[in-house]
């Protein structure tokens, strides 16, 4: 028997019914491992990962081996992305599976997947060591910066390399909403017969060189009332438009929100669904190319159901930073015109299917006639345009009228008909358009994802899961269907702002490079991390230095120190110098803020001297992290730290000190000694 491991339970039962009795295809269910839930689990200087099974994991890993154990081969076909790496490597770390063979497919379909099996590998390291990256990466902004956020605003916020940044340009987008101030101007519209228009051009003598809009309504009113216009000129073109390219997931996520309404979450679960069908290719992709194999079948459709195609068959060029591992995403079978178990399935499926073809198809082609028209206004010409275009080669918009992931609304037709230069043309009627000016528009789900896409912040696999973390912890609302900070959200951006390099976008972009060069073995993991580390960890310190209130005697930071109380140890929570112990100025805690100052008690000065220094012992007695102690010691500490033990109530010089190793120490030093 070979065992067959695959990622998803929905893909098991498809593959057993495509490799037979000899084959066992068994799922891991995602995740078998990860860093522990309750430490940073990578330190430096080495920053390796200390990896454990997760709660679900373990008895997944138990399955796995006693499978492994009867099992003449192993093959890995978890997904053929980072993520799909790292879950191999895992598995095969955790069951020390020496020979184990990792098998990639783009689709599920029985040719793949017999295909893959002739072409297997071994574990590539290095996309292993990019999603390492990524993970730790995500660790130390997650583990470092979040807490001292937190303590540091008295409010329970957390920071992420990629989630911050998409915060930031939902909050600095809502400030610029904020600051606009509309502007209302005026235009003309004049109407002629069969409904077409000719809209006034005020730029063109009516308005200073300086000035952008007509402020006053009265000029508006006057050309308005003119009907009779001269026509200078007719110029007829055509005019050609593309078909988009097939779909990568970040087109996907946005063509399903606009024209589907859903969100990208959503989009990708039923993308999953279908992919485990054997529906549609991998819907995790950043190139928006079709195999060969995919373009011969469109172009073989096409020919079959009368829909022309060009003759050289379509290529795009991928953005900055793809990855290109997969071709775009595409249905299996070009003929099957509907799939998927529910209306939502379904429906996705039809989306993907009617983008792929169209993408092969030819141009449409449009018929464009532009008018220009001149009237007299008081002595004075004003000019007006009519332009409009009409189809007539479909082409690709046969399929797909409009390109899914534009949010923008379609122009209205406008039926120009053809005018002969220098022939009169009268108005019927005419329209003063009282306008405003729109502030930048608030960012949708799908607008979102392509501007961090056009900023190189994130991945494919990731921009849902970006937009799921923003929401799901209130740092931005949905509002019929716009991303609106809340005040939280903005407290995060504030908090961050010029403190922290992973919080500017430029940043994002050139550790997204530098993971991207790691699995391509142009770099290495651990130069990567520890310059990351390097720099988070300075920056940390001069973000408390520059954010904790300051003492009153040195002006050096106050330090909040909190211990919670267990059954062997007391606890405290009060705010201290950081320039201790030479200042040793403290103060009580008030919700969170230093409070009222703290009187240092300090035991009496004795009659005994220090035999070193001089100065006077003082017998401290009480009960410390090691249990009861009574000692005498020199009131010069932390100076001289001379101390001895009490006999028979006086200090004994002769015996060796016995003071505990804790005893006396400031409680932000004995975080660091335990």
């Amino acid at each position: 028997m070979k065992l067959f491991i695959v990622e998803s339970p929905g893909k098991v039962k498809k593959i057993q019914s495509f490799l037979g009795p000899d084959y066992r295809v068994i799922a891991s269910v995602g995740h078998v491992r990860d860093l522990p839930t309750k430490k940073m689990g990578v330190n430096p200087p080495d920053f390796v990962p200390q990896y454990e099974p997760t709660d679900r994991g373990q008895g997944v890993l138990n399955s796995l081996a006693a499978a492994a154990q009867q099992a003449s081969m192993v093959y890995l076909a978890t997904d053929p992305d980072r993520e799909g790496e790292a879950i191999a490597w895992h598995i095969e770390e955790a069951l020390k599976l020496p020979d184990a063979r990792r098998v990639t497919y783009a689709e599920i379909t029985e040719s793949a997947i017999k295909s893959a099996l002739t072409k297997t590998r071994r574990i590539d390291t290095a996309l292993v060591a990019a999603q390492e990256g990524r993970r730790v990466l995500d660790r130390f902004v997650g583990y470092m910066v979040s807490p001292v956020l937190s303590k540091q605003s008295a409010d329970r916020l957390s920071a992420g390399r990629v989630q911050s940044p998409a915060v930031r340009l939902v909050v600095e987008r809502e400030r610029e909403i904020r600051k606009f101030k509309v502007t209302v101007h005026y235009g003309v519209d004049l109407i002629f017969d069969n409904g077409w228009k000719a809209s006034w051009q005020p730029k063109q003598g009516w308005l200073a060189e300086d000035q952008e809009y007509l402020l006053d309504k009265a000029i508006a009113e006057k050309v308005a009332s003119v009907r009779s216009l001269k026509v200078l000129d007719c110029q007829e073109s055509s005019s050609k438009s593309a078909p988009p390219a097939p779909f990568i997931t970040s087109t996907l996520q946005q063509a399903a929100s606009v024209t589907l309404k859903i969100s990208p979450k959503e989009a990708m679960a039923l993308a999953q669904k279908l992919y485990e069908a054997g529906h549609i290719t991998y819907m995790r992709t950043d190139s928006p190319n079709l195999s060969q194999e995919a373009v011969d079948a469109i172009r073989s459709w096409a020919a079959q159901n009368d829909y022309p195609v060009p003759p050289k068959p379509r290529t795009w060029k991928s953005k900055a930073g793809a990855q290109e591992a997969h071709e775009a995403i595409r249905p299996t079978h070009f003929e099957v015109k509907e799939a998927g178990e529910t209306p939502a399935e379904q429906a996705l499926y039809t989306l993907i299917r009617l983008r792929a073809i169209a993408s092969q198809l030819e141009d449409a082609v449009f018929a464009v006639r532009v008018v220009s028209l001149e009237a007299d206004v008081d002595g004075k010409p004003a000019y007006f345009e009519a332009k409009g275009r009409t189809l007539t080669v479909p082409g690709w918009k046969a399929l797909v009228a409009v390109d899914q992931t534009d949010e923008t609304e379609a122009e209205a037709d406008n039926p120009v008909p053809k005018q002969e230069t220098g022939r009169m043309a009268t108005a019927k009627e005419s329209a003063i358009l009282t306008k405003k000016t729109k502030p930048p528009a608030r960012f949708s789900e799908a607008s979102l994802i392509r501007d961090l896409e056009k900023r190189g912040i994130g991945r494919p696999s990731t921009y849902a899961a970006i937009l799921e973390n923003i929401t799901s912890r209130e740092y931005v609302k949905i509002e019929k269907r716009q991303l609106v900070p809340t005040v939280t959200g903005e407290k995060v951006v504030d908090s961050l702002l010029n403190r922290f390099q992973f919080f500017e976008y430029t940043f994002t972009r050139q550790i997204e490079e530098q993971l991207d060069d790691i699995a391509a073995g142009k770099a290495e993991y651990k130069t990567v991390v520890a310059a990351a580390h390097r720099q988070l960890t300075g920056e940390l310190n001069l973000y408390v230095e520059a954010t904790s209130p300051k003492c009153p005697d040195c002006g050096k930071a106050l330090r909040h120190l909190v211990k919670k109380e267990t059954e062997d140890q007391k606890g405290y929570n009060f705010w201290s110098c950081s320039g201790y112990p030479d200042c040793q100025v403290s103060f009580a805690d008030e919700d969170g803020k230093p409070g009222a100052r703290k009187e240092k008690k300090t035991p009496p000065v004795s009659e005994h001297t220090c035999p070193d220094c001089g100065k006077g012992l003082t017998r401290r007695t009480g009960t410390g992290p090691k249990g009861p102690y009574d000692f005498f010691g020199c009131s010069g500490w932390p100076q001289c730290k001379r101390s001895f033990q009490v006999k028979e109530n006086q200090p004994d010089y002769e015996a060796p000190s016995k003071k505990p190793k804790n005893i006396g120490q400031h409680p932000s030093r004995l975080r660091k000694t335990r």
